[in-house]
């Protein structure tokens, strides 16, 4: 699995000076997508509905509602 390109605006096209710390959001070869976010997981763990299910090794990341929609020209439908 590698990173095949950036979905959406760059953190810099977004406005980030130093591009280092920022949302940002990945196509892998294998289909799947990456997302560099921040982990809310103890925050949000609590918040999810009855239907919702979180394995330990999953983590519930915040992204810019700003990088999703910036993304959402670049995420195939199919």
């Amino acid at each position: 699995m590698k990173i095949a390109r950036r979905i959406g605006a760059s953190p810099r096209q977004r406005g980030s000076v130093a591009g280092q710390n920022c949302p940002d959001v990945f196509e892998l070869t294998d289909g799947n997508f990456a997302v560099i976010g921040t982990d809310e997981t103890e925050a949000l763990d609590r918040e999810l509905p009855p239907d919702a299910g979180r394995a330990d090794y999953e983590r519930i990341v915040v992204i810019s509602r700003e990088t999703l929609i910036r993304a959402k020209v670049d995420i195939p439908d199919f």
